[in-house]
């Protein structure tokens, strides 16, 4: 089945009503500081999560936190796979992110930043991640993911709490990675 037909049954996809906003590079202070709480599950929030959404798909992104488009509040969105090929297709308000007490399975794979354009370098995430919250409309949701999706789940929470991945290199890695990206 094709993605059309599976839009065409399911109605509107997420983004659809949004509107594409510019992503915010690295560097900018609302990347570097903690998000704060979301306090109303509101019509402002549902636009906000549509335009994060169209925001993600416009630049090929697989998740998206809030301050990423400049906006102060504790809420990603995210498509994409875990390790069996299954696709999550949700928006995240006032996350928190539970990971498996230590030691960890890791697991060590490319990741990249809609805010760090272009390149990707292998980081170490645990291989296993869940996320507690509540959707646009304040209905409790509990995602666990593996995969690519554990990765997304702990990469999207570490922009909420002020982290870019990149923050989590090495110095010298965190450099290269930055120059790349024509940044710092």
């Amino acid at each position: 089945m094709s993605a059309d037909d599976t839009a065409a049954d399911a109605g509107p996809n997420p983004g659809d009503t949004g509107t594409a906003r510019p992503i915010v590079r690295y560097g900018d202070p609302v990347l570097h500081r903690p998000c704060r709480p979301v306090e109303s599950f509101d019509a402002a929030l549902a636009d906000l999560v549509e335009d994060m959404f169209a925001s993600m798909y416009a630049a090929n992104g697989v998740g998206l936190a809030a301050n990423q488009i400049g906006v102060d509040a504790r809420v990603f969105v995210l498509d994409c796979e875990d390790a069996e090929g299954v696709r999550t297709v949700a928006a995240v308000v006032n996350p928190v992110l539970v990971l498996p007490p230590p030691p960890r399975e890791l697991m060590v794979g490319e990741e990249g930043c809609l805010s760090v354009p272009g390149p990707f370098t292998d980081t170490p995430r645990s291989s296993t991640a869940v996320v507690e919250g509540f959707d646009p409309a304040g209905n409790p949701v509990r995602i666990e993911g593996t995969g690519t999706l554990a990765r997304c789940l702990q990469h999207e929470s570490d922009h909420l709490d002020g982290t870019v991945y990149v923050d989590r290199l090495p110095a010298r890695t965190r450099k290269r990675m930055l120059a790349e990206a024509g940044l710092r």
